[in-house]
């Protein structure tokens, strides 16, 4: 390799550090701080995950494979049913195939019963995984803005 295709490589190596230097994409998970290109997945999928279900006690987050469990949520309205969430990001791309939402539910059973699984509409999933979609999109267009 020349000289001058020696300087072009160095060159351009430099301005992608450069770039990349100027402002922190890490998050929060658990606490831990995770840079942005520490993910296996789309950031903007994983990351809008993580907003849309943030009401949601999370469980387990992986950001290398994609996945999101969360735990037990009990809406203090309705403290007889549960839910819990599984959100698998199948991509690096930005893109609707991209992501797979599995809600599970159960409802209390009463009188000592516990706990009982109980069928949920695929409406729900659905509505999950719409809403996160739409924030990936939203996050997208506020990086493109500047």
């Amino acid at each position: 390799m020349g000289w001058a295709t020696r300087a072009l490589v160095l060159g351009a190596a430099t301005l992608a550090l450069a770039g990349c230097a100027h402002k922190d994409n890490s998050y929060s998970v658990k606490g831990h701080r995770v840079p942005e290109g520490a993910i296996g997945v789309n950031g903007y999928l994983w990351r809008a995950t993580l907003d849309t279900l943030a009401f949601m006690p999370l469980s387990s987050a992986d950001p290398y494979g994609g996945v999101v469990i969360t735990d037990w949520y009990t809406n203090p309205e309705k403290p007889d049913e549960r839910f819990k969430a599984t959100v698998y990001i199948l991509d690096t791309r930005l893109r609707a195939d991209g992501l797979n939402v599995t809600i599970f539910r159960q409802v209390n059973n009463g009188g000592g019963g516990g706990w009982v699984d109980a069928p949920t509409s695929a409406q729900t999933s659905i509505d999950i995984e719409n809403a996160i979609l739409t924030r990936a999109r939203e996050l997208r267009l506020s990086n493109l803005k500047g």
